[in-house]
């Protein structure tokens, strides 16, 4: 039997790892880019018609939060995108270092 207190040392990253994981996360984030342009085009399109106060301030709530949140989430995707670049460039450069003993 295994002893289950042992656990695998983790995989260190390499830049390729990082590329492929930032051209993930871009691609997620352009998505995300072209559905949030096309729910802030759809809520342009179609304005709020109603005369209760009540009704105009909670669709417009909604809307608000619709679009932050999708705002959000392509603003994350491309962020992570852009940080697994750098370190990916930051692992080639460490890597054609000379290590120094």
């Amino acid at each position: 039997m295994s002893n289950s207190s042992e656990k695998p040392s983790p995989k260190k990253p390499t830049p390729a790892n990082c590329l492929m994981g930032a051209s993930i996360s871009g691609t997620l984030g352009y998505a995300l880019y072209t559905l949030t342009a096309s729910i802030i085009q759809t809520f342009a399109a179609k304005p709020l018609t109603s005369s209760n106060t009540l009704v105009l301030r909670i669709g417009s709530l909604v809307r608000t939060l619709v679009t932050g949140v999708a705002s959000l989430g392509t603003f994350v995707f491309f962020f992570v995108a852009f940080g697994l670049v750098l370190l990916a460039i930051q692992l080639f450069l460490q890597k054609e270092k000379p290590t120094e003993s």
